[in-house]
């Protein structure tokens, strides 16, 4: 029997990105049409240049593959093609979708989740608002997703494992990477308490499009993001623009349109600007569609300011 045949589904396509001189979308579309990795790869003339670069040279891409999966099962690093049943099904509704992903922590379908993103140099008052408005969302029974970056990440994270709820945090490096690596700690908290996931091979460094291509995975993650502090060039109005792409609401604390760039966003359907924590819960209930009570001794959002 041959090699292909032999391999399933999952391995046959991480040996397709392996070999591939075609972007992540390319190899998507070839693969829907076909109905199987393995079709395509068997079919496929192939290259030696590696989507996900591997240390010098990619050798024998199915063995590679089976390198690959192997060391993450023995590590717990879950990998999860876009036809398995457990990669995350919202991711699959966007354009940007990624072949694979990796994940360590506890899976869940998560279609209650807000993305909360920031600044990485974010005022006290931006911190403070950031942490706030996670642990509102906890309250709502709302899963919390971000990115693990310094500033309104980082309060994000921290705030909603606090309050007792779920939080995702979707890297800009693989999965064995910590960056920044201030929050080694913290990324092992939420593998233990949540989840934390990447679309890059596990040991990839961060790279200037590497995190942009994140901000898309998280905003398709996520049924909504809410953008808590950020100024022109920030990663968050790129995140925003992704959401507003992939058809999925974006909220404005009022006082984010001190920005030329949320102004103008502000002006766009499915942009919603906030007063408060109260009128944030009322627009996450609207946006996500399935309302939960919240959990007696969370914080309650009437009358609260930011």
């Amino acid at each position: 029997m041959s090699a292909l045949r032999q391999m399933d589904e999952r391995t046959a396509l991480v040996a397709l990105l392996l070999r591939s001189q075609s972007g992540w979308r390319d190899v998507v579309a070839e693969v829907l049409e076909a109905g199987s990795a393995r079709t395509v790869l068997s079919a496929h003339d192939g290259g030696q240049q590696a989507l996900f670069s591997v240390e010098e040279s990619p050798g024998d891409e199915l063995v590679e593959a089976e390198k690959l999966i192997t060391a993450c099962e023995k590590d717990g690093v879950g990998v999860h093609g876009f036809l398995d049943s457990s990669y995350p099904a919202q991711l699959r509704q966007v354009h940007e979708m990624p072949p694979v992903v990796f994940t360590r922590g506890q899976r869940a379908a998560d279609q209650r989740a807000i993305a909360v993103v920031g600044s990485r140099r974010a005022s006290d008052h931006g911190l403070s608002t950031a942490r706030r408005i996670a642990e509102c969302l906890v309250g709502l029974g709302v899963t919390v997703v971000s990115g693990l970056a310094e500033g309104i990440d980082t309060a994000a994270h921290t705030a909603a494992l606090g309050a007792g709820g779920r939080t995702v945090a979707v890297l800009g490096t693989g999965i064995n990477r910590v960056y920044p690596t201030r929050n080694r700690e913290l990324q092992e908290t939420i593998a233990q308490r949540g989840l934390v996931l990447s679309q890059f091979l596990p040991d990839a460094p961060p790279s200037k499009h590497s995190f942009p291509m994140r901000n898309a995975v998280m905003s398709g993650y996520a049924a909504a993001t809410v953008i808590v502090q950020a100024g022109e060039r920030s990663g968050a109005r790129t995140q925003a623009r992704f959401a507003l792409r992939h058809g999925r609401p974006v909220i404005f604390p009022q006082e984010l349109l001190v920005n030329q760039w949320a102004q103008e966003f502000a002006q766009h359907p499915g942009v919603h600007v906030v007063a408060g924590l109260s009128e944030l819960a009322t627009t996450v209930e609207q946006v996500i569609h399935e309302p939960v009570a919240p959990q007696e001794g969370q914080l309650q959002t009437a009358d609260i300011a930011w």
